[in-house]
């Protein structure tokens, strides 16, 4: 074991740090010392930056969708939503018109390709929407799932993402009142 990786398992062991599992990976919080040991054994003892591509390639290969997420990120951003993780509800990302601490989140975001591919593996049954859907009704969320068109030109460096388009669709559950409402105020104007 080296002796970097060897600090930060004593050190994980001595505060008695609790994580969070998500998928593959843990959440943890950590100090400011604990986050410098993190860094060093994630990048390497050398301390060297890394440049833009190699972090690239590396975040494609922890997760293959990793362009399709981070352009719908980014989209929801541009777009001056706070966006945060949505693993609690069961998605991506969760959107917050204002700060999270002022508001709840409006919006519980799937991110997804376009097109049938094996990165698509959600929604791809009728029980998956409707599961989705009910649980975002359920806490106040209207779901937003984003389309990343990628044309076909892969995810090679950071500058493909220029060239991907996101499209943007709500889905909600159906209200009967909502719509007997909508129906006799059609029937009213006709009349």
């Amino acid at each position: 074991m080296s002796r970097i990786v060897s600090q930060l398992h004593s050190s994980l062991i001595q505060t008695k740090t609790c994580g969070l599992l998500s998928s593959c990976s843990v959440l943890i919080e950590v100090d400011a010392e604990l986050a410098d040991l993190l860094n060093r054994a994630f990048i390497g003892e050398d301390g060297s930056l890394k440049g833009n591509e190699e972090l690239w390639e590396y975040f494609k290969s922890k997760k293959p969708v990793f362009p399709i997420h981070y352009k719908a990120y980014s989209h929801l951003r541009h777009k001056n939503w706070v966006v945060r993780l949505g693993l609690q509800y069961g998605v991506d990302f969760v959107a917050y018109r204002h700060h999270p601490g002022l508001v709840h989140s409006e919006y519980a975001v799937l991110a997804l390709p376009e097109g049938d591919n094996d990165l698509n593996g959600r929604l791809r049954v009728w029980s998956d929407v409707h599961c989705t859907v009910r649980l975002c009704g359920s806490v106040a969320k209207t779901l937003l799932i984003v389309i990343v068109n990628s044309y076909g030109l892969g995810a090679n460096s950071p500058s493909c993402l220029e060239h991907y388009t996101v499209e943007e669709r709500t889905i909600t559950r159906w209200n009967p009142e909502q719509s007997r409402e909508d129906q006799r105020g059609f029937q009213n104007q006709t009349k």
